[in-house]
């Protein structure tokens, strides 16, 4: 009778722990800043074959700036030039300071 206790608080206890770290989704972030974060990436350097999908992990720093924490794409050089390129930037739109963004982002070859 003991051990069955003991399982059972450990049972407890450890789906407990597995809630209180569940992930929680990014908010994907408006239009406007879409658009904002267009601008920043106008004018690549480089000449893009394909179109390239990414989607940035971003949060706003206390100073209106971008803070870059993930970018999820396929071409290891566009995720460095997206990255360099958002990084510290500052946004006009007023964002939630320490809250996560997500927003898609595709690069199209130019005709």
């Amino acid at each position: 009778m003991k051990n069955l206790k003991v399982i059972l608080v450990a049972l407890v206890l450890f789906a407990g722990t597995l809630t209180s770290f569940a992930a929680v989704d990014p908010v994907v972030s408006s239009k406007e800043t879409t658009k904002e974060i267009a601008k920043l990436l106008e004018n690549p350097g480089f000449v893009v074959e394909d179109s390239v999908n990414a989607y940035v992990t971003f949060i706003v720093n206390k100073n209106n700036e971008v803070v870059v924490l993930s970018v999820d794409c396929e071409m290891r050089s566009v995720c460095k030039f997206i990255k360099s390129r958002l990084n510290y930037n500052q946004l006009g739109t007023d964002l939630e300071k320490g809250k996560e963004y997500k927003v898609p982002i595709r690069i199209v070859k130019e005709v």
